[in-house]
């Protein structure tokens, strides 16, 4: 069978989005389904069932899953122990000090993945200089694998001091409890991270170990299901930092699946910035659970190398992403001091929203959205769920009563709120790390984003909004974007003036070597780029800064320092790490070009009367328009995935490839 077709879908907390591209004809279809949370593999498949297209014809399939952050996020995951050298047997547990401690009255630690009873000890010791200082003990590593097997552990994390620059230690851990504990799953701290930072690296062995039964069971179920019902294709996963990898390489390193959805959508926003021209935007992706603010700079997304989870670190590369319990599914209650709150619990798939008729009867934002009429029971969502008012205003009764306001009113303010959350989330990505969301657009998509754009957009003084076409799938479109990466780092320690050219060059020449077998091994030529992580002395945070030559290093740092901070110092400048990026890529789909109205201007499908407003909107079906089309608020753009609304005094002008431009100022 002719493979024509390539797949991506992004499972997300309500609905699991898909879209098809057809790379012969550049045609892309969006639907979406709903989700399954019982049984995450069901709704995968039903996502292919709904395009139509037979398995064979497939040639790629990209996808994006939540399951390991859902594991952690309800701390359902494998039990899970760790072991480290004898003498730093308490590494995870102790973490390291937090300056909040200070001034944050309200502050708590972290809640570990496992307790004291779980750390154990093995006799061995290495150098920061990968010299052996006490030899792997293999009688002790037997006896320490056997308490391991006996308590039932279903995962190990293996933590030994300084394995960046010495694995051997950890890769003989491995293979004895690869044969006392045959069964137990086994994650090295050096396979994920080769850097520096006892705890951190302990920690990101931690969480990948907590969640790698339940993502492997997943993915091997997935995999094998999808072979048998004649899949070919490559399989590929979205990763935290940006890129894919392959679901071999998914089921042995799930720590770098934790942000794979949200990751999507900012591949797909720096893709979209090239093609409209836009390259500096802010990017609110608004699901059914959470909302994810990012940011676009110069055409390129904000890259950590590191992240957090809840306050564990997680020491791999990672899109600077900023999420918050604000989506379609989000519950509206009164918190103890009877004021009105949203979020951040959800009412998720099963049952959720009210309105949705499937046996909820929590108040949500999307319940809201209706009653206040942003959403209509004309224009079903996904083309198939078709919303129920009388059990949305059912749903936010009761709390309208207790504080003596009407239906309508009550929803407005479960919407001001949320967009307040939204607003909030934008300010930390912005103004509180010194840029001003002017300076941007607001690329806005997921399946509620386009009901609150503008409001946000209006408040920070956003001058322009633009909505992609196909915004409810969005996240899944930008996974079709993502090229297979890996990454690979080495510790480095020196001041800039005294690094030596000939260690620098040889310790990427070992890095690019692993990375072209990987590659190869997975069907892709390898392409390289270098960096450097470099630090005032004396600083403990660095700035990633590309790498060629030791020349013009300095004069980088200064540049990009000066960005990131807003300022220069004259201080000797120091290396911490050099880093190497291995890029297999894929072919990029473009959008096509919308046809253009020959004469004449949209006509509305109807109206909707909006409460508050004092002037119904007019209704416009998305799919309906076309390029340079132009409509002035009020109105609400519906289409299959999601809903755009616009104010009176905003003016809309449909793009080239059909994204709507609103300007807000």
């Amino acid at each position: 069978m002719t493979q024509t077709s390539r797949l991506a879908i992004d499972v997300g907390g309500t609905f699991t989005d898909v879209v098809q591209l057809r790379p012969a004809t550049g045609e892309l279809r969006f639907d979406k389904v709903a989700t399954t949370p019982d049984s995450p593999t069901a709704g995968v498949l039903d996502a292919f069932a709904v395009t139509g297209t037979g398995f064979g014809e497939i040639a790629m399939f990209t996808h994006g899953t939540t399951l390991g952050l859902n594991a952690l996020l309800t701390r359902t995951g494998a039990r899970t122990a760790v072991i480290g050298t004898r003498g730093f047997r308490d590494v995870y547990l102790l973490g390291r000090t937090d300056r909040r401690t200070n001034y944050d009255i309200t502050y708590r630690p972290p809640e570990p993945l496992l307790e004291r009873y779980d750390t154990f000890e093995v006799t061995e010791r290495s150098l920061f200089d990968g010299s052996v200082h006490t030899p792997f003990d293999v009688e002790d590593a037997r006896r320490v694998a056997r308490v391991v097997a006996s308590r039932g552990y279903e995962s190990v994390a293996v933590a030994f001091l300084h394995a960046y620059a010495n694995p051997a230690h950890e890769r003989a851990m491995r293979e004895v409890l690869g044969q006392v504990a045959p069964g137990v799953a086994v994650t090295c701290s050096h396979e994920l991270s080769r850097e520096y930072r006892e705890y951190e690296r302990t920690s990101t062995a931690v969480l990948d170990a907590y969640v790698k039964p339940i993502v492997r069971r997943y993915l091997e179920d997935l995999d094998g299901e999808l072979i048998a019902r004649g899949f070919g294709g490559r399989f590929l996963m979205t990763r935290s930092g940006g890129g894919a990898m392959t679901v071999g390489t998914a089921r042995e390193q799930p720590v770098s699946l934790i942000l794979s959805g949200p990751a999507g959508g900012v591949i797909g926003a720096a893709a979209f910035a090239e093609m409209v021209g836009e390259p500096n935007l802010i990017t609110i992706d608004m699901g059914g659970t959470s909302l994810d603010a990012s940011l676009i700079l110069d055409g390129e997304p904000v890259l950590y190398q590191g992240a957090e989870f809840e306050g564990l670190p997680i020491n791999t590369p990672s899109l600077y992403i900023h999420t918050i319990g604000a989506g379609g599914g989000s519950v509206a209650y009164l918190d103890e001091a009877g004021a009105l709150q949203v979020g951040p619990q959800s009412a998720g798939a099963a049952p959720g929203p009210a309105s949705y008729g499937r046996g909820g009867t929590a108040p949500t934002f999307t319940d809201a959205a209706l009653a206040i009429g942003y959403l209509g029971t004309d224009t079903p969502l996904g083309g198939k769920l078709v919303l129920d008012r009388v059990l949305a205003e059912k749903a936010l009764s009761p709390i309208a009563r207790r504080l003596g306001m009407s239906v309508p009113a009550l929803a407005r303010g479960i919407v001001r709120i949320s967009s307040t959350k939204i607003m909030g989330a934008v300010r930390a990505i912005t103004v509180e790390v010194g840029r001003d969301p002017k300076d941007f657009a607001l690329l806005s998509f997921g399946g509620g984003g386009g009901l609150v754009a503008v409001d946000v957009a209006a408040e920070l003084g956003i001058p322009t909004v633009i909505v992609p076409p196909g915004q409810g799938a969005f996240s899944a479109f930008g996974m079709l974007m993502a090229d297979v990466q890996h990454d690979y780092s080495r510790t480095l320690v020196s001041p800039l003036a005294d690094l030596d050219a000939a260690e620098v060059e040889a310790a990427y020449r070992e890095m690019a070597r692993e990375a072209a077998k990987t590659l190869a091994a997975e069907g892709f030529a390898a392409t390289m780029s270098r960096s450097l992580d470099v630090r005032y002395a004396g600083q403990e945070h660095s700035v990633t800064v590309p790498f060629a030559d030791l020349a013009g290093v300095r004069e980088q740092f200064a540049r990009l320092h000066e960005r990131q901070y807003g300022h220069t110092m004259s201080d000797p400048v120091e290396v911490t790490t050099l880093r190497l990026r291995a890029t297999g890529a894929v072919d990029k789909p473009r959008l096509p070009l919308l046809d253009a109205r020959a004469s004449g201007a949209p006509e509305p499908d109807g109206t909707r009367e909006v409460f508050g407003a004092g002037r119904p909107y007019s209704l416009h079906t998305r799919e309906n328009l076309l390029a340079g089309d132009e409509i002035d608020g009020p109105a609400v753009i519906a289409e299959h995935t999601a809903t755009t609304v616009i104010h009176a005094g905003h003016h809309l002008r449909v793009g080239p490839y059909g994204e709507l431009v609103i300007g807000v100022s």
